[in-house]
């Protein structure tokens, strides 16, 4: 019992460990120290090498002495530079162990030292596996060259590891089969390393293969010709359907795919048919660099459009792009002038909180791509349709094959294959574009098997999203061609998501405000959430102090009342008309003009002017509040969609039931920007997107994007809920404003709005005096004062500010100002509550 509670102490003292230093690093200080330390013991390494070559046969006989003593003893002294230290670890490392080659040591802890100070350098864990291969390789060469010397000279150019590893191979295989295995391995390196370097050693033997090749063809020629003599020339007959592989009219799919195959495997070059071979040969050209192309020629003279194979076409197999990550994100957002001095601490959350999502399971092979190939070839010639090329584009989810079909060939004809076409490669639900805008091809999309998950901490930490200029960038995930896809909210600029239920529009909704959370600081950026479900954002209440807006009578930031969705997207209104007027006097056309001139000091503070925050409405269940609201709800949204554009007013809404009644054409007409998931018929995806396509997706984030003119196909992120709670635990955890930004008062046009000899002061409230002597003493006249400091409800408060403007106590309504306060003082005060009571 006792052996065991030690190894449990003991393994909990090393993970303690572990813990200990792994928090060191992420310390910039303790990194900044530890790579200044290295990079100078990489400069202390390098000249005691330096100086070795120079003083190590005089120094020669001292190493024989134990370290300890050779170290302690004063008296022995050595000629190298860096002294007794650095005259071992130079014997050290060059006799006793790899030679000369252990000047990699020295470019490690350099690079090691560096990265740890801040450069951008390639990956230390590649850098570690080229400097292991090629110190290996240059001891054993040395050694190998060396191998007679080892006498004669106080220096082991290959070390003692190189010496010993070259004499075992030596008496293994011999010299010969030494130096070829040397050879061998440079090669094999050079070749796993560099792409330039086969192309480069093949050129020479391209000619003698073209040389060989026809001739192969000219004998099949000759052999076709005169079927008597087949028997003598049948080896070659077959050589040469391995090598170029022709199909006759009766061979089968499976004897298609298998010579395909054998034909890429070869990897033979281009060649071109005898023109008095009477069938079309194929031409394969497998590239090293980026794709594998399969060139087809066809000569249109049998007007009949007999079969010729599935395999008579090219293939280009195009790359998935890849993204640059960024190392890290800054701790604050650039700009001339950072707007945020209250909460000039706060940091943008970092990377780690999201989580890397597996994406091994998502490659899509080679085999998989051919054969979807040749089906797709097949079920075209079933109905005499010739193409000339074709050309395979894989992404996440689903791979787009282009064809160009021959002359003569209807587009509509492809089109109305849509079916066959799914039914030859049994996937869940193919789409045609015909043709691709810009391109002049055509498009099928397929399903892989085995669809890759886009993690959001790939698509956050991509170049293109960390770099973007956007106002609003939101990085919705990846497009067809593995590209990350960002696009800029502020110029959407109000956008409409729309799907069935499960196809991911939650998560879409997520992957959206997490964008803008890793982009913007508070004081830029400003969320009014509507959720009548109650559960989809009510994750995001911890930040409501950082990014998000509410009423003044409002307890929780999260709207889910619809009778308070009524009022404070009028109060939206409200304060859209209110930046209208600052932008009047500011003459600025839009926000993003506005605010640079009031970072520029142009615009005077107390004149009213302030730095508007863009304000991002998000609205989930649409078709709940249409239904419940119907008018009071739609008349607001489609002025806001209408006019808030220019003053950075933003609108995201999301539904379920893409019907026309919920997206009417009011709506429709101001929400040019549409994200459509799976939905269940061509109807609903016609009311989305004005054109079919939202029902041939697969599910699972599938998505569909237009902004207005062509659509494109979109893997969207997926960001889980336990990585949005830690984002939102983050933010919450930092310094944050007093309360959420609060939206200008609305009162439903009544209360405040009305005239003030509407009121019978003869009804005052029983707190009217003390409502009084608060406002006058604070100078302040708004209901939200009188609401906290009496506890009180917010109609009961709207009606004693109505009193107070009726007995000339305070001024009209200013909006999201608070009233002036007419009443200098409390003397003052007195005169008037006189005057009413007498």
């Amino acid at each position: 019992m006792s052996t065991g509670k030690k190894n449990k102490t003991g393994k909990k003292n090393r993970k303690s460990g572990l813990s200990k230093w792994e928090t060191n690093f992420k310390n910039f200080k303790f990194r900044f120290i530890t790579g200044l330390a290295l990079v100078a013991f990489s400069f202390y390494l390098a000249l005691a090498f330096l100086s070795f070559f120079f003083t190590g046969f005089a120094d020669r006989s001292k190493f024989d002495i134990a370290f300890w003593d050779f170290i302690k003893s004063a008296e022995i002294t050595v000629q190298n530079w860096t002294g007794k230290f650095g005259a071992w670890l130079a014997d050290t490392f060059i006799n006793d162990w790899f030679g000369v080659a252990s000047v990699s040591v020295v470019v490690l802890l350099f690079m090691t030292g560096i990265k740890l100070i801040g450069a951008k350098i390639m990956k230390l864990r590649k850098a570690f596996v080229h400097a292991a291969l090629i110190t290996i390789w240059t001891s054993v060469t040395l050694g190998f060259f060396f191998i007679d010397t080892i006498n004669d000279q106080y220096l082991l150019f290959g070390g003692a590891h190189g010496y010993f590893l070259s004499k075992w191979f030596q008496a293994a295989i011999g010299w010969a089969g030494t130096f070829i295995l040397i050879l061998i391995t440079l090669l094999a390196y050079f070749s796993f390393c560099f792409d330039w370097f086969i192309p480069l050693i093949s050129k020479p033997f391209q000619k003698k293969e073209a040389k060989s090749d026809q001739s192969e063809t000219e004998e099949s020629t000759e052999s076709e010709i005169n079927v008597n003599h087949q028997s003598k020339i049948r080896a070659e007959e077959e050589q040469f359907e391995k090598t170029h592989a022709p199909l006759d009219e009766d061979l089968s799919l499976d004897r298609a795919v298998s010579g395909l195959s054998e034909a890429a495997e070869s990897t033979a070059t281009s060649h071109t048919p005898v023109p008095s071979h009477p069938k079309e040969e194929k031409e394969i050209v497998i590239k090293d660099d980026e794709t594998l192309e399969m060139d087809f020629e066809p000569e249109n003279t049998d007007k009949s459009l007999e079969h010729k194979g599935d395999e008579d076409l090219e293939l280009k197999i195009e790359k998935a792009a890849t993204e640059e990550i960024s190392d890290h994100n800054e701790d604050r957002p650039l700009g001339d002038y950072d707007p945020t001095l209250d909460l000039s601490s706060y940091k943008l959350p970092t990377f780690d909180l999201l989580e890397e999502h597996d994406t091994d399971s998502g490659q899509v092979g080679e085999e998989e791509l051919i054969s979807n190939k040749n089906r797709i070839v097949k079920t075209l010639e079933d109905y005499k349709i010739q193409i000339k090329s074709i050309k395979a584009t894989v992404g996440p989810t689903i791979t787009l094959y282009e064809i160009v079909p021959a002359p003569g060939v209807r587009i509509s004809k492809i089109k109305n294959l849509e079916d066959d076409i799914a039914l030859s490669l049994a996937a869940l639900g193919i789409r045609i574009i015909a043709p691709i805008p810009g391109r002049g091809t055509i498009g099928i999309e397929v399903p892989n098997s085995e669809p890759e998950i886009v993690s959001m901490r790939t698509i956050i930490t991509s170049r293109k999203f960390q770099n973007s200029k956007f106002e609003l960038p939101i990085a919705f995930g990846k497009t067809i061609s593995n590209e990350t896809y960002v696009l800029d909210l502020a110029k959407a600029p109000h956008m409409l998501v729309a799907g069935a239920t499960g196809q991911g529009k939650s998560v879409g909704l997520n992957a959206i405000i997490t964008s803008l959370l890793y982009k913007k600081h508070p004081s830029q950026l400003k969320f009014v959430l509507v959720d009548p479900k109650k559960v989809e954002l009510n994750i995001y209440s911890k930040i409501e102090k950082h990014f998000l807006a509410k009423l003044p009578d409002e307890e929780e930031s999260i709207i889910t009342d619809v009778q308070r969705v009524v009022s404070t997207l009028h109060s939206l209104t409200i304060e859209m008309d209110e930046r209208y007027d600052l932008l009047k006097k500011a003459h600025a056309r839009n926000v993003k003009e506005y605010n640079h001139k009031f970072v520029k000091r142009q615009l005077n503070p107390e004149k009213g002017h302030r730095f508007l925050p863009y304000i991002v409405v998000i609205i989930d269940e649409f078709a709940d509040l249409i239904m419940t609201a119907g008018k009071d709800v739609e008349m607001p949204i489609a002025r806001i969609a209408q006019l808030a554009r220019a003053v950075g007013i933003h609108m995201i809404i999301a539904t379920q039931r893409p019907s026309t009644n919920i997206i009417t054409g009011v709506i429709k007409a101001n929400f040019p920007t549409r994200v459509a998931f799976k939905v269940a018929s061509m109807i609903d995806s016609r009311t989305i997107l004005d054109s079919p396509g939202a029902n041939q997706l697969i599910g699972r984030g599938d998505m569909l994007i237009t902004q207005g003119s062509d659509l494109v196909r979109v893997q969207c992120a997926f960001v889980d809920t336990p990585e949005v709670e830690q984002i939102n635990d983050y933010i919450g955890a930092q310094q944050g404003y007093p309360s959420a930004l609060i939206l200008p008062e609305y009162n439903g046009g009544d209360g405040e709005t009305a005239e003030p000899g509407e009121v019978d002061l003869s009804k005052r409230d029983p707190m009217f005096e003390e409502a009084a002597r608060i406002v006058v003493a604070n100078q302040s006249g708004s209901t939200s004062l009188i609401q906290r400091r009496f506890s009180i409800g917010y109609n009961r408060a709207g009606r004693i500010i109505d009193q107070l403007e009726a007995a000339g106590i305070v001024g009209p309504f200013e909006g999201s100002k608070a009233r002036q306060v007419l009443v200098p003082d409390e003397y003052e005060l007195e005169k008037v509550i006189d005057s009413i009571k007498g």
